[in-house]
């Protein structure tokens, strides 16, 4: 098999991740992966936002302050959660996607462009040694969070590939059926 398929076949994502994080030249290598997306018409939908160091608390005070202003009956255990969230790991890419106006190509289509540029980070990452889980949750695909990080009405927040050196067991993957997920037309 070679390296690429394995890759594929043995990406995983991590739930605890430490310092060390990539390199810049190795964030550049990501991003350059990132950027190799499937994207019809050239659109270049996708944009990401690096958040690391003193991001993260900037990141985190977003989070408070959008559940106050948004969420119902938002008790202080959950409150303190959104707070932490960011600090679950040293750097995270926020995945957003740009609705561009085209006859032939659809906002979804350009949002799963988005979603295939974060893949390609994953694979990435996991391709140098380091690992990586995609949350999104309710700052995911929410409109009103855009305000709070100065994204258009265009933009939307696809997710937020958290980062790091995975830490603890990896945990095992499961063996799929292809047969349970593919129907053949012969």
């Amino acid at each position: 098999m070679n390296d690429a398929l394995k890759n594929i076949l043995e990406r995983n994502s991590h739930r605890n991740l430490v310092e060390p994080i990539p390199s810049s030249e190795e964030i550049e290598l990501i991003f350059q992966a990132a950027l190799r997306a499937p994207d019809h018409a050239w659109l270049r939908p996708s944009s990401f936002i690096h958040v690391s160091g003193n991001g993260l608390q900037k990141l985190s005070e977003i989070f408070v302050e959008f559940a106050k202003e948004n969420f119902d009956d938002l008790s202080e255990e959950k409150l303190e959660k959104y707070k932490n969230a960011p600090f679950r790991a040293p750097l995270i890419i926020i995945l957003v996607s740009t609705k561009k106006d085209h006859p032939k190509v659809p906002e979804i289509e350009q949002i799963v462009s988005t979603g295939t540029a974060g893949q390609n980070i994953m694979l990435a990452l996991n391709a140098i040694g380091y690992g990586a889980i995609w949350r999104t949750g309710s700052f995911s695909f929410n409109k009103k969070l855009s305000k709070h990080f100065d994204l258009s009405e265009d933009q939307t927040i696809v997710g937020y590939i958290y980062i790091g050196t995975p830490e603890g067991k990896k945990k095992s993957l499961p063996v799929m059926d292809t047969k349970d997920f593919v129907t053949i037309w012969d």
